[in-house]
């Protein structure tokens, strides 16, 4: 056995542990703004302090976003402000983990 085998080995993990985690926070952020989505379009109670909770994590995650797309359908709207910060979250979240695996 070679002594840059362990190293390799660790390098790997330690490639994963960090693909892993930033899948987590991807899909996380990612399914809260499909969960602001889903409460939007199902009428939930805008005062209940999880619909708050939702609807605020949301904003923030989509800052960026808002008010790209008007149109007069309010849930359209809301479907492609948040749904397209979901998205590219999702593919370039999982775009950076794959990378980092291979490292």
């Amino acid at each position: 056995m070679s002594n840059t085998e362990p190293i390799h080995i660790h390098r790997q993990d330690g490639g994963r542990r960090a693909s892993l985690t930033v899948c987590t926070i991807v899909d996380t952020a990612a399914g809260l703004l499909v969960l602001w989505i889903l409460l939007y379009l199902l009428d939930a109670n805008r005062v209940n302090i999880f619909v708050k909770f939702v609807h605020g994590t949301a904003d923030w995650l989509a800052w960026w976003s808002q008010d790209i797309f008007t149109m007069d359908t309010e849930g359209l709207r809301v479907i492609l402000n948040y749904g397209l910060p979901a998205v590219l979250y999702v593919l370039i979240g999982h775009g950076i983990a794959a990378r980092l695996n291979r490292a």
